[in-house]
């Protein structure tokens, strides 16, 4: 079940996004942080393995899309847990609008500083497939430095959507163990709470606690040094929100990706405390 909770529906909105990302997190381009997530539940009556995944649990799958401050812009939930996070993105309405053309990104322009136009995109993992509208880390270990600079300073912006699966967990405390329901139960509670949840976020003062430096995993403005967040500190169970299993796949767009790269060691694009964390 697909829900377009607050996706932007015109080229200014979707600006708007993507200057928060760079604002925020030093990102340029960036839409959304793209991830998924299963919901673990008992298992259904008569089901056999349609629902069990990978970690030996049975589940349903929350895929989202997040904004740069930590609200849902897109849920897809109730796909079994049998399939991975690239399968649940290739049969989500959202997948489909993008290649239709009804869900459209603003056109490619050149980097500060820079000639070659690049796309606007989501930031997501090595678990989905590299397209024009989706840009995820290089692959496998022992790359250059370059490169290692390219996946933390993309980590930094995708790891908003796994902040906020932490949120939810925290906040919801439904999510800390299987849930006893069916799963069209389930994917309702689980829609409740992501309702819920920007709702939060919209009040005043909820975001800014969150927001804060020091309450999830971002760098202090005054020494960039990661620390854990307040929500961490609580005790995340083991047994909520499972990761979904990363596979490799084909690499495309790659010029997208060294254009990136390579701005990201200009003086334009470049941060100081990156040098740090490769």
């Amino acid at each position: 079940m697909s829900f377009f909770f607050q996706l932007p529906l015109t080229t200014e909105e979707w600006l708007k996004c993507s200057e928060n990302f760079y604002k925020q997190w030093n990102f340029p381009h960036c839409v959304g942080a793209l991830d998924g997530k299963h919901i673990v539940m008992q298992a259904p009556a008569n089901s056999g393995s349609y629902y069990y995944n990978y970690k030996g649990t049975f589940s349903i799958v929350l895929l989202a899309v997040v904004d740069a401050e930590y609200k849902f812009l897109y849920v897809d939930v109730g796909c079994n847990g049998r399939v991975s996070d690239g399968g649940v993105f290739n049969r989500c309405s959202l997948y489909h609008a993008l290649e239709n053309g009804t869900v459209e990104l603003p056109p490619a322009i050149p980097l500060p500083g820079r000639t070659q136009p690049v796309p606007y995109f989501f930031v997501a993992d090595d678990a989905f497939a590299i397209r024009n509208y989706i840009m995820k880390p290089y692959p496998f270990k022992d790359q250059p430095a370059p490169n290692r600079i390219f996946n933390y300073r993309l980590s930094r912006a995708r790891r908003i959507v796994e902040n906020v699966f932490g949120i939810i967990a925290n906040r919801f405390r439904v999510l800390r163990k299987p849930l006893i329901q069916n799963p069209t139960s389930t994917v309702n509670i689980v829609l409740a709470v992501c309702v819920l949840h920007n709702f939060l976020m919209s009040t005043q003062g909820s975001q800014s606690s969150y927001l804060q430096p020091g309450l999830l995993d971002t760098e202090s403005t005054d020494t960039h040094e990661v620390r854990c967040g307040m929500w961490r500190e609580e005790g995340m169970p083991s047994t909520n929100l499972l990761q979904l299993q990363k596979r490799p796949r084909p690499t495309s767009q790659n010029s997208t990706r060294n254009e990136l790269r390579e701005f990201f060691m200009t003086p334009q694009g470049e941060i100081s405390w990156q040098y740090k964390h490769i």
